[in-house]
């Protein structure tokens, strides 16, 4: 290669004296000195060899014709419609973000170019004899020049041709199709607890009733006088039967209050507990209520590669003979290396030609489709049922391949990273990738992980605990109140207290009504005292009123006439007299005289 290029010998003189026919060598008439040749020192290149050399290549490059090898691809390289397409030469039928790319590289460079897509459609792999396929294949042979596409820089590639810095970062994703929003259910109101806690909130509700029916049957503060006008009832009467019971508690449940109200410590007790029990559970059943009817749910079968290696129900794979399947199948990861195994043992085979077949087979369900992020952020800009799933599996770059050795890998590179420099690369993918979009967003990945979700036994389980504490202290002050109750009562008159229990527990169990005989108990004086027997806790609404001080009162009736005139009773006290006029149906009206 030398000895072809040589020019004349030229004569100089060394630093001896002696004469010595050295030559010096260039690679054309048009590039600068780059070495000195001498019979004994051989060849001596100059410091600045490289940079001479490539200031050589690239005035070489100027005004030369290179063949572009390329794939087709959404969005790097597509033909043109009809009316976009124009018969001046070739490479104007394409269009694309590596039509572009090219363009510009050209652009600053100064050469020209010829685009051609690949002959048998892939990117190049090499098979068990050590064949290249595809644009590696082409680039090997002579072929094409160099090879611009969604082309990814690999070790094995590396080996087999030169890459260019890359001009484009991304990494491998998952692409999935989104699942349809389920229509809204007729008992979505259900939809904030859980199954098991609406089991638990419906055993809490009949157990706290049966709880305090029988707790205010055995308490003997519960059991009040019927009549408070009569000082000495022959029976008491307890409030809380079992309707009323029921009716207690679910007014509580539904917040709406009874008019019947505990009177025993030991039944407030319980009822505390159960307001509380009902207080964060409806705040908590509303809450979440609010974020059901607000969050839009989605339910994704798989998150994350990690999710996808473990089942087997849908099928996924990439594009054959592409870096995709060498990086799984090249892979020591035991997540990828078991993916990689399903890949290659599914039948029907989940390989696809190219991309464009991959998206395909994806929008009709049921598959996950394995490809480059890149990609997936131009087809879900455009796709609005697809969508990413969870992270990328790796990192790595698209880069410009060119014959090994070849002499425009470094001159290619330094346009690239000039074009990153004034920003034109990120302008070529934003006019590509975001442009023409028309989806709102291109991952829903962050919706579906903001989503609301069920409050499970786990959440509201500290509230069951209340209530259960609370049923067993009113129990225990229950039993108390029976107790004091009994030693209030002299030993001569009742049995000894753990026979009165038994037998109160018989009498609540047996549910004998809501009356019982009123039992008399005599004090330390021998007084007979009326009601519970209790003198700090008197009967509620009796009145002792003083007959002596008792004002009388007259009660006049007058007949009716027989044309229907009004009824007039009169009512007499020492203040006033009031005239009550009735009609026919004893409407009341009253006056004042």
């Amino acid at each position: 290669w030398l000895e072809n290029r040589l020019p004349a010998p030229a004569t100089r003189a060394d630093t001896r004296g002696t004469q010595t026919r050295k030559k010096e060598f260039h690679h054309s008439s048009r590039q600068p000195l780059v070495g000195d040749w001498t019979p004994t020192d051989n060849v001596v290149f100059m410091t600045n060899y490289t940079k001479a050399m490539t200031e050589g290549y690239r005035e070489n490059l100027k005004n030369k014709t290179l063949t572009v090898v390329t794939i087709g691809g959404n969005p790097y390289c597509m033909e043109k419609e009809e009316k976009e397409r124009t018969d001046e030469n070739s490479d104007v039928q394409y269009k694309g973000y590596v039509v572009d790319l090219i363009h510009e590289i050209a652009e600053v460079l100064g050469f020209k170019y010829t685009i051609k897509l690949v002959e048998d459609g892939s990117y190049g792999r090499k098979n068990e004899r050590g064949e290249w396929n595809g644009m590696i294949k082409e680039l090997i042979e002579g072929k094409a020049d160099i090879a611009c596409a969604d082309l990814t820089i690999t070790y094995e590639r590396e080996a087999a041709v030169d890459f260019t810095m890359p001009f484009m970062s991304l990494g491998i994703g998952i692409l999935y199709k989104k699942h349809k929003k389920e229509p809204p259910r007729l008992f979505s109101f259900m939809s904030p607890l859980a199954m098991d806690v609406w089991v638990y909130l419906i055993t809490s509700f009949l157990g706290v009733t049966l709880f305090l029916f029988f707790v205010a049957r055995f308490s003997p503060y519960e059991w009040v006088n019927p009549h408070p006008c009569v000082k000495e009832p022959e029976e008491l009467k307890n409030n809380f039967s079992m309707k009323n019971t029921l009716w207690f508690t679910i007014g509580c449940l539904m917040q709406q209050g009874c008019d019947i109200m505990p009177r025993s410590l030991s039944t407030r007790v319980l009822a505390a507990s159960w307001w509380f029990f009902i207080l964060i559970l409806v705040s908590s059943y509303t809450a979440n209520l609010a974020a059901f009817l607000t969050v839009e749910r989605m339910v994704n079968p798989i998150e994350s590669a990690e999710d996808l290696s473990k089942q087997t129900k849908i099928p996924y794979g990439c594009v054959k003979s592409g870096s995709t399947e060498a990086f799984f199948r090249n892979s020591n990861f035991s997540t990828y290396a078991r993916m990689w195994s399903f890949m290659e043992s599914y039948r029907p085979s989940v390989f696809v030609e190219s991309n464009t077949k991959g998206v395909d087979r994806v929008k009709k369900g049921d598959y996950a489709y394995l490809m480059e992020s890149t990609s997936i952020d131009y087809i879900v800009q455009r796709e609005c049922e697809l969508y990413q799933v969870g992270a990328l599996l790796d990192s790595k770059g698209y880069g410009i391949a060119t014959p090994p050795d070849s002499p425009y890998r470094s001159i290619i590179s330094d346009a690239i990273l000039k074009l990153q420099e004034d920003g034109k690369l990120h302008m070529l993918k934003e006019r590509w990738w975001s442009g023409k979009g028309k989806c709102e967003s291109g991952k829903d990945t962050q919706k579906v992980q903001g989503s609301a979700s069920e409050l499970g036994l786990a959440n509201v389980g500290g509230v069951f605990v209340v209530l259960a504490a609370g049923s067993c202290i009113a129990i225990f002050i229950c039993i108390g109140e029976f107790i004091w109750k009994m030693k209030n009562i002299p030993r001569n008159e009742r049995d000894h207290i753990c026979v009165e229990l038994l037998r109160e527990i018989k009498y609540v169990i047996c549910c004998y009504g809501n009356t019982r005989p009123i039992r008399k108990v005599s004090d330390v004086d021998g007084v007979i005292q009326p009601g519970n027997g209790l003198p700090f806790m008197p009967l509620t609404g009796y009145q002792d009123m003083n007959k002596d001080e008792e004002k009388e009162r007259d009660l006049v009736r007058y007949d009716v006439d027989r044309d229907d005139t009004p009824q007039k009773f009169t009512y007499s006290n020492d203040s006033k007299t009031n005239i009550y006029e009735a009609d026919y149906y004893s409407n009341y009206k009253a006056s004042d005289v």
